[in-house]
């Protein structure tokens, strides 16, 4: 049965440290797979016209190609390249809600990602996406530094 571990990117050089951390968890679990999701920050539609509706829908799309393309693509190379199991994942949504979700859809033993860098005053008084993902996860939660 092979174990999957879920790495949550989001684009920056924290990024590089979740996924050194995660080819190691990956080479100590026998028979294990990866699966790099990237979370393009996406609210529900709200009063808006067709047009908008459509507008967005076809930036929707350009953001899932472009993060596949910036995100996940070099992230899935380095990790095929030093011979771990890998694929990728980009969605739209809350961070949390959608790494969670990925877990549970997945049956992920683990979700590891990185520490929130920027701790502005919002963060400090709401909460990070990477606080209320541990608090919120179905399965344990790894916080790389």
């Amino acid at each position: 049965m092979t174990t999957t571990l879920v790495i949550g990117l989001d684009g920056h050089e924290s990024g590089e440290r979740v996924l050194d951390y995660g080819k190691r968890m990956a080479g100590l679990i026998k028979d294990s797979e990866l699966l790099v999701v990237y979370v393009v920050e996406w609210s529900p539609y709200s009063f808006q016209t067709p047009e908008e509706n459509a507008q967005r829908h076809k930036r929707r799309d350009e953001e899932i190609s472009l993060a596949t393309e910036r995100v996940i693509d070099p992230a899935l190379a380095k990790l095929k390249e030093a011979g771990v199991n890998a694929r990728g994942v980009v969605r739209h949504g809350h961070v949390a809600d959608i790494l969670n979700a990925v877990a549970k859809e997945e049956g992920a033993e683990q979700i590891i990602v990185g520490r929130a860098s920027n701790q502005g005053l919002v963060d400090r008084l709401f909460g990070s996406s990477t606080s209320t993902l541990v608090m919120s996860a179905h399965v344990p939660v790894t916080v790389i530094g």
